[in-house]
Formats: structure tokens, sequence, C-alpha cells
């Protein structure tokens, strides 16, 4: 048996007035995903559990199995893992963004988290041009994808408060820097970050060319290493992969025991290499018994609060992802694929959100497709019936009695 999970990140959403009370996901023109959702077998799940803050980290470890509650440690232990940082103990990771800070009526506001989705090439200059400058045996910079980077913290305090910078577009920064006992170091490294930037020739450059300047770091989702059972060990799985463009997701992967699958092109925004995702995952699952493809567009989209952008990444990841994987896997006599939603990520609060999300599930077996949909959507899935919460438990159900443990759940 072989098994594909396509996740597009944050396509859940709300009903939005302007698409006639749909939501982007249902607006969408969608015929891959709706043809799983009319032949296999549709619900939603929880992937946030009490108490955790909605976002992708907490919800893929949810997707692939792990209770946030026993393996989350935070979010910069996971991207390390991907970068091939090694850390200590004793050592905490930090996410370093790249972000655009302007001033408004006097206050310093978050204009843009991604610095105008900054090109790896140039954000890799600055980061390693901030370690040179800042930092030192304690603090260390590493570049990654895009706006997306980390900071290391060697023997270094969890005791600090942070808020992650998509959570605040728009909104004056004062009140969501970081706090707490340890939050000393980190604001001089901020506030550093912005009298160096202020000065630096890609930003200069990028200023002169009209786009926004990559004028701050701003550090968050701090952890230290966890440790949790490799998922191919606890499913007796023939080999794994994991497909993304975020070094978060990737990380998770390699915690998971999972292969880290390059794809050329693969950009973590909308003009990423869907099918060359789709296409990687069908060569590997060939050796591989099981693939997770992450594409991250709609997600970022919704971030941005922009509807349209949205709408079109949902129907690219259907299109050319789930398009292309459905047409590509029947060289095997037996499968699964699922495609879901990790959590929404509205248009209307430009953030993620901690409601459920749909899923389907199709298997080339047969009875073991049980409770279909017409289409793929928030609207449907509810009405399905099925909610899998905590959400954890949804990939034990999907590797192992599909039909079995659906029917306990329809009962």
């Amino acid at each position: 048996m072989k098994y594909l999970i396509l996740l597009g990140d944050g396509m859940a959403d709300f009903p939005i007035a302007e698409l006639g009370g749909k939501t982007p996901l249902e607006y969408a023109r969608t015929p891959n995903m709706d043809w799983m959702a009319s032949h296999g077998t549709v619900g939603r799940i929880d992937t946030i559990p009490h108490g955790f803050k909605p976002g992708s980290d907490v919800a893929t470890l949810s997707v692939l199995g792990y209770n946030p509650a026993e393996s989350y440690s935070g979010r910069g232990p996971l991207e390390a893992a991907n970068m091939g940082v090694q850390m200590a103990p004793q050592d905490v990771a930090f996410r370093c963004n790249l972000v655009t800070i302007a001033e408004a009526d006097g206050r310093s506001v978050m204009d843009d988290f991604t610095a105008g989705h900054i090109p790896s090439d140039e954000s890799r200059r600055i980061i390693e041009d901030i370690h040179r400058e800042l930092g030192n045996e304690e603090f260390q910079f590493y570049p990654g994808v895009g706006y997306r980077h980390l900071c290391v913290w060697r023997g270094g305090s969890e005791d600090v408060l942070t808020t992650p910078p998509h959570d605040i577009s728009g909104k004056a920064i004062d009140p969501y820097l970081p706090q707490g006992a340890a939050a000393a170091p980190l604001l001089r490294l901020m506030e550093l970050s912005r009298d160096f930037l202020a000065r630096h020739p890609v930003n200069r450059r990028r200023t002169d060319a009209g786009r926004k300047a990559a004028n701050s770091i701003w550090l968050w989702g701090q952890g230290r290493a966890p440790a949790f059972e490799r998922l191919t060990e606890r499913y007796r799985l023939d080999g794994g992969g994991v497909i993304s463009a975020v070094d978060l997701l990737n990380g998770i992967g390699v915690y998971a025991g999972l292969e880290v699958i390059r794809v050329e092109g693969a950009t973590g925004y909308t003009d990423t290499n869907y099918a060359g995702k789709a296409q990687k995952a069908l060569e590997h699952l060939d050796r591989l018994s099981f693939i997770f493809l992450h594409v991250e567009a709609p997600d970022e989209m919704g971030h941005e609060g922009n509807l349209r952008g949205k709408i079109k990444a949902i129907e690219d990841f259907d299109e050319q992802v789930v398009g292309t994987v459905l047409k590509g896997v029947k060289s095997h006599p037996e499968y699964r694929i699922m495609v879901l939603s990790d959590h929404p990520t509205p248009i209307s609060i430009k953030t993620h959100s901690a409601d459920p999300s749909p899923f389907a599930v199709f298997s080339s077996k047969s009875g073991e497709n049980l409770r279909n949909a017409a289409a793929f959507g928030e609207s449907q899935a509810r009405q399905a019936g099925i909610l899998v919460s905590p959400g954890h438990r949804l990939l034990g159900m999907f590797l192992g009695d599909w039909r079995g443990r659906i029917e306990k759940e329809l009962h």
C-alpha cells in the first residue's frame, strides 16, 4: 500500500460575503479535490489542541500523528533540524524573520512580516552580515529561505513571551515585543538590527527600486530540541519522504524520520513549482511507501488578505498537485490519498484560526470509501458528520484499518 498526504496550508477559511457566503475553498474551481470528496471519505480534523496557539507547527505535528502536548517544544528547533543546525540540550532556537517596520503617527508598525517577500539570495546576504555584525558565541544567525531564518541562543533561556509577526500585520509593535525575564538581550538584538539594516546595501537597492526594505529582525517561536519517535518506525513504513519549501515542515520531517526531498523552484509562495512537487512525489513513491507533500501558498495569501490570490493558489494546488498525483498514482495497485488543510488562515483576520479543517481520503481498495460529499469544502465536510478530535489520531486511522476506524467514528 502507498500513502500520500497532500496538504494545502491554510486553505480553509470563513464564509465571505463577496463570494456569496462561500469560503475561498468552496468558491474555487477544484475538480480534483471535489472528485476525491465525491468518491472517498470526507470529514474534519481538529489539529489545534486546547491551550495551543494555532499555527503550522502545532497543526503539522497533529497531521503527522504526534500529540503536540507531548512533542511540541517550539517552532525554532524544528526549523533548525532541517537546516542542519546542531543544538545542545541547553540551547534555544528562535525563528528570525526579516520584516519591514514602518513609522506611523509616532509608532512603529508591522508593515510587512515578509519584508516584501524578499528573495533568498538577498536575505542570505543580510543574515550572513547580521551574523558577522551582531553574532557571537552566545547568539548565532543562520540563513533560511526568503524571509524565514534562524537565531540560536547558546545556553539561552526560554523564559520569554514572543509573538509571531504574521499575527500583528498593521499593528503597533511595542505591545508584542519579547517580554519576560529573559527578554532584554533579544530586545537589544532587534534594536541593533534596525540600526544595522538601515544602512545595509541590499536595503538601499530595494528602496531605490521601490521595494520594501528588510529593516529589522523579529525573534519568535523559541524552543529547545524535541525528541519523539520516528513516524516510519511507529507505523512500520517502508520509508517516507517530505516535500516542502518551508524549513519548519522539513524540520518536522527530519524529526519524524522522513527523507527531505528537494524540488527545484519550490519557493513557499504562489510562484512555487506546484507540478514539480507532484512529480517528485510520484517518482519517490516508487521506492517509499509514504509521502507528505506541503504547499504554503494558500496560507501566504490568507496572511496577506489577498482573496483572489488565495483562490488562485487553491486552484493551482488542485490542478497541478492533486490532479497530477491522482493521474500518476494509478500505476500502483493499492494506495490511499489524503488531501486537507492543516488549519484555516481566514482572509478576514489575516492569521491562523483554531477551527477544524476539512479532509478527504480516497482509497483504491474497494469498500474503504464510506462517507462522500458533493464537493470538497468546509460546509460539506461539516455535514458529513466526521470530526477527528484530537486530530493526531487521524494519521493512525489513515495508515491502519481505515474502514474500521471510520465506522467507529460514525458510531
